[in-house]
């Protein structure tokens, strides 16, 4: 009995002590790059440029960093539709790839602080989740 509560007791210990650990900015940056190279580049490019008239770029986005939230959802559950990237008009599609709430957060803080795009903000998988709760219960 004694020993099955002290495993119960360890397990919870660990448990809690890991909610607390959160990634720091660059460590999600790094792990953002190589999540972008393997499902963004494609279309956006290596250096975020996107293809013209065709896949908006990411590079200086004027959309991406006044929509953080609606880029969110675009990666969780992809993006259909026009958008005004910079004052010019796309309308493709982006296809939902399947990605967890941590691997957005990622690729959300490499894109947000790369090729000219500079946030002082910190995606977290709190905040990925908290918009898949929103999008699931109607709002945007």
């Amino acid at each position: 009995m004694k020993s099955a509560l002290l495993i119960y007791i360890s397990f919870c210990l660990i448990a809690f002590l890991n909610l607390g650990i959160q990634k720091s900015k660059s460590e999600s940056i790094k792990n953002g790059a190589e999540l972008y190279r393997d499902f963004c580049y494609r279309c956006h490019g290596f250096n975020g440029e996107g293809q013209t008239d065709l896949i908006p770029p990411l590079k200086s986005s004027d959309y991406l960093l006044n929509n953080i939230d609606l880029s969110i959802a675009g990666l969780k559950y992809g993006l259909k539709g026009k958008i005004i990237v910079n004052g010019k008009s796309y309308n493709s599609y982006m296809a939902y790839q399947g990605l967890e709430n941590d691997e957005i957060a990622d690729i959300m803080n490499y894109i947000l602080n790369e090729w000219g795009n500079n946030s002082e903000e910190l995606i977290t998988f709190e905040r990925v989740e908290k918009v898949k709760k929103s999008i699931l219960n109607g709002q945007k």
